[in-house]
């Protein structure tokens, strides 16, 4: 076992699975990999196994539904914390997030408790986007920091690397969001409690292979979080503890 896992949720990824796996296996640093399928009708699920028939790096569990992207993750960390990996990573499967990235995350995590990949640190780096949605993207960052006042540039972002330490002080299944607001939830609630925090820049590609599952009740969700999360902070916009 790699003290590393990186988890990838899927849902109708067939298409990008086997090359993902390639990719993260072949990286200059080792890596397990815990897919975690929501029972997807294209047979991504069956795919996944096959590839860990193969890789004993590769692992696969299966939910019987599609209930939300938290809910996924949510699975995923309770089952890297029994098997007691250090290095915990969420990973998009569209490429969206690109692989190579995840040394630059390990090597931040020497000295953080969870370290955000940013779209937006020194600089824009967002490719085949909409202009529409990267002012949504970059207007939901401003926004968040207007009312929680978490001095992250990207808090919505999906990229992230955890340590043990960090994801094992969070109280899972009290996480009130399950959709892209859940990004804001747990960093925010690991930052008001005083853990280290970083971000290092990273590339965002939109997917060329499936389909986005972007959704509207996901954005009104994460819009009312945030204040939930400031009076949770006892109005406050810093840490309760120094980080």
């Amino acid at each position: 076992m790699n003290p590393t896992l990186i988890i990838v949720p899927t849902y109708n990824e067939r298409e990008n699975l086997p090359r993902m796996v390639e990719k993260l296996l072949s990286l200059p640093v080792a890596v397990d990999v815990l897919v975690v399928d929501d029972n997807s009708p294209d047979g991504t699920g069956k795919l996944a196994d096959e590839l860990a028939a193969r890789h004993s790096q590769v692992h696969v569990l299966h939910r019987t539904e599609k209930n939300g992207l938290g809910r996924a993750y949510i699975a995923g960390f309770k089952w890297a914390l029994a098997k007691n990996y250090e290095f915990i990573f969420e990973m998009d499967c569209d490429f969206s997030h690109d692989p190579a990235e995840i040394p630059n995350f390990l090597k931040a995590a020497e000295k953080n408790d969870l370290v955000l990949g940013s779209r937006y640190s020194n600089g824009v780096r967002v490719v085949n986007w909409p202009l529409k949605r990267l002012i949504l993207s970059r207007s939901a960052g401003i926004y968040v920091w207007l009312v929680t006042g978490m001095p992250f540039s990207d808090p919505t972002g999906g990229y992230k690397c955890f340590r043990r330490r960090a994801l094992s002080a969070l109280h899972l299944d009290a996480i009130e969001c399950y959709g892209y607001g859940f990004q804001i939830e747990l960093t925010n609630k690991l930052w008001r409690d005083g853990f280290k925090v970083a971000e290092v820049p990273i590339t965002f590609a939109d997917r060329t292979a499936g389909q986005s599952k972007m959704a509207g009740n996901i954005i009104n969700e994460a819009f009312w979080l945030v204040w939930r999360l400031w009076l949770q902070n006892g109005c406050r916009r810093w840490p309760r503890k120094k980080a």
